[in-house]
């Protein structure tokens, strides 16, 4: 067998489906997995590694660690034992070993605060929760300037809404505002609306870090302090949207532990999220800055911004 060709791809595609079915037999040998797919172990080996750049062995316990990452995070009812037990490890030692190799800390520490899933692997093949893999795209896609674009968008707008506010009174700050998210205090005032524009970004950042965040910041903050917040948290939040977006890791996923129970998230997604949500916030903060005489920023349509030159911003 040549280690090129459609029959190779095709011989790789059906071990892809195996994986896929066997996760839940980790004690699977070489040798059942390439009877499976009708080869001997060594020409599956060959196939494999010459496609993925991983041999099957390899890539299967890269990625049944991956799966035990996420059921750490996200099952803390079921013992670290168990879960070893599922990624095909005899005992609590050498997963231990295994896993503070791949993840650089132990189960346990992973556990009370867990990150990124995906470890690196030559092939891009990966655990997606909840039980299944995904693999690399079979074509790139370029980065979207659209993306970065928007979210530059958003933390100028925010930096002009907290700018403009900072010139109104207190009483026109927490003068309420009848329509609010569901998320926020009720009713929403433009100190709220400006200092969770600016919380979101921070607390993602942190979420991203493996850190908690301090909801005391938003307590009667004010626009000193958000302005001062949004200075520390715009440029790293645009940083990992950046970084994202370069090295086509959009689809990268981690672990929101803050949520109860945690749940997992790419980071496309949570770009999604904070834009989504922002775009209502920053919507009623600058109808509340027209309502107190302060138009220049208009409905802050991302229309022009987007199409201006950068240089011009």
């Amino acid at each position: 067998m040549t280690t090129t060709g459609a029959a190779v791809r095709d011989a790789f595609a059906a071990w892809l489906a195996v994986l896929v079915d066997t996760l839940d037999e980790p004690n699977l040998g070489g040798d059942e997995v390439a009877a499976r797919v009708h080869l001997s172990r060594f020409h599956l080996d060959r196939v494999v590694s010459a496609i993925a750049g991983e041999t099957p062995a390899a890539l299967r316990r890269r990625v049944l660690l991956e799966r035990a990452a996420h059921r750490l995070a996200t099952s803390p009812d079921t013992g670290v034992v168990e879960i070893a037990v599922e990624a095909g490890y005899g005992s609590h030692e050498a997963f231990t070993r295994a896993f503070r190799r791949a993840y650089g800390r132990t189960p346990s520490a992973w556990r009370e605060r867990p990150g990124i899933l995906r470890l690196e692997g030559a092939s891009g093949v990966h655990f997606t929760p909840p039980s299944g893999i995904r693999l690399p795209a079979q074509q790139r896609v370029t980065a979207m300037d659209l993306l970065q674009s928007m979210v530059a968008h958003h933390v100028w707008l925010t930096g002009r809404i907290a700018d403009e506010a900072s010139r109104l009174t207190d009483a026109q700050l927490d003068e309420p505002i009848v329509v609010g998210i569901d998320d926020d205090p009720d009713p929403s005032t433009l100190r709220t609306l400006v200092s969770r524009l600016v919380g979101q970004m921070a607390m993602w950042n942190a979420r991203m870090a493996g850190q908690d965040y301090d909801w005391s910041l938003e307590e009667r903050e004010s626009m000193t302090s958000a302005r001062r917040r949004l200075a520390d948290a715009a440029p790293v939040f645009v940083g990992h949207v950046r970084e994202a977006v370069e090295q086509g890791r959009l689809d990268d996923v981690f672990v929101d532990a803050e949520c109860d129970p945690p749940r997992t998230c790419t980071y496309g997604a949570m770009v999604a999220h904070v834009l989504t949500f922002a775009a209502h916030r920053r919507t009623l903060a600058v109808r509340a800055l027209d309502h107190h005489g302060v138009g220049a920023l208009g409905w802050g349509d991302p229309i022009d911004w987007v199409d201006a030159p950068a240089a011009t911003r």
